[in-house]
């Protein structure tokens, strides 16, 4: 595995994610959607190597907290 390549499209799915949320809003089914999608379609991309499912895992996790501690805040 390429992972100069790998983590690129990591950087390159984290902006993309970025993007995703001010368009969409985080609480909004189309973000969650392509969280999930594009996170699976990248780990069959590398064959669902154990690295990658763990790294988009870890992402998708970030992700949640960053939405509790925004519903949290709002409260």
């Amino acid at each position: 595995m390429d992972y100069k390549v790998f983590y690129s499209e990591v950087a390159d799915w984290i902006n993309q994610s970025n993007q995703k949320a001010i368009k969409h809003g985080l609480t909004s089914n189309d973000f969650w959607e392509w969280v999930m999608t594009s996170a699976g379609e990248l780990c069959d991309r590398y064959g669902n190597n154990e690295l990658v499912k763990k790294q988009m895992v870890m992402l998708i996790e970030w992700l949640e907290d960053v939405y509790k501690s925004q519903s949290s805040s709002h409260k």
